[in-house]
């Protein structure tokens, strides 16, 4: 019998497909869409060319190629009819900064999407410094309507890092966007990467726990892989290696509140276009060896927060 609440299979941990099937009672699923947004720090606004770890599509690489937000969902939702026939879908805008458009672009798009055969919900992926108070205001009201989730990419909390990863961001201005979404009552996630360049074992701890002391309602946890075509690909880098991703990742869990969601404890990237590390590439695998290693210490998420 596992000694985490907020299960009901054997899992260590608050996963999503459990905090779903609580809320919906059915298998639900996010369809990414890239929804034609851009950055302000590829357009010049913050800076150009992105993050050093984000590819062409700002992490849209999954979403079909397709140009419209119904195309892109009926192709989405296509991909795992034939894992879930009776799943529920929430059009999940991925690419690029999902808040980074004036008002009346982004409730047009923020409609659209709700209006999609079967939206279960809405969830948007952007950066806290493209949540300003009119922008937190619009999303607030969506919150009323919907199940919104919004996403905030932080990756790390220090300074350092952000700013060797071309960033753009400070940790400072992710926490003013992120009190704007927290003081509404918008439900807020936030992403983490463990392995970026120059960042110990102790200073992906660090993230965790301070990230964990603000209570995110979810947080989604990957290792660094590097894509084809970014900044990430021309450097010589040092990878984490898997032994060390699971160790940490577990180190992280621990000191996380076990009431937030966790969204994801590893990444996907296209397999063609996945340099390294290539244990990335075997998600299974991974989780396994996370499930295992809780396992092993007796442990849980939340076990050592507080």
């Amino acid at each position: 019998m596992t000694p985490f609440p907020y299960s009901s299979d054997n899992k260590r941990y608050h996963t999503y497909a459990y905090f779903l099937k609580r809320r919906y009672g059915v298998r639900t699923a996010r369809v990414p869409l890239d929804g034609g947004f851009t950055c302000p720090n590829r357009d010049g606004t913050l800076g150009v060319g992105g993050c050093t770890f984000c590819s062409g599509r700002g992490s849209g690489d999954q979403i079909a190629a397709l140009p419209s937000l119904e195309q892109q969902y009926a192709a989405g939702i296509e991909k795992l009819r034939g894992k879930w026939p009776d799943a529920r879908y929430i059009p999940y805008f991925q690419a690029f900064s999902g808040t980074y458009a004036a008002a009346a672009v982004l409730r047009a798009r923020y409609d659209r999407a709700l209006a999609l055969p079967g939206a279960a919900g809405l969830a948007v992926a952007t950066r806290a410094d493209c949540i300003s108070e009119d922008i937190a205001g619009l999303l607030a009201e969506y919150a009323a309507r919907t199940d919104l989730t919004v996403e905030l990419g932080l990756q790390t909390i220090h300074d350092r890092t952000l700013r060797a990863m071309n960033r753009c961001e400070s940790f400072a201005q992710f926490c003013r966007g992120y009190e704007r979404l927290k003081k509404r009552g918008i439900c807020t996630w936030v992403h983490l990467i463990n392995g970026l360049p120059g960042e110990s074992l102790d200073d992906m701890r660090e993230s965790a726990r301070v990230l964990g002391k603000m209570r995110p309602d979810g947080v989604k946890i990957h290792a660094l892989h590097v894509l084809k075509g970014t900044k990430l690909a021309q450097m010589d880098l040092q990878w984490l290696t898997r032994e060390a991703y699971v160790k940490v990742t577990c180190d992280q869990l621990e000191s996380l509140p076990p009431e937030t969601v966790i969204g994801r404890l590893t990444g996907d990237g296209p397999a063609q276009d996945v340099i390294g590390p290539a244990w990335t590439k075997r998600k299974r695998e991974v989780l396994n060896a996370i499930d295992q290693e809780l396992a092993r210490r007796d442990s849980w998420q939340g076990k050592k927060f507080g």
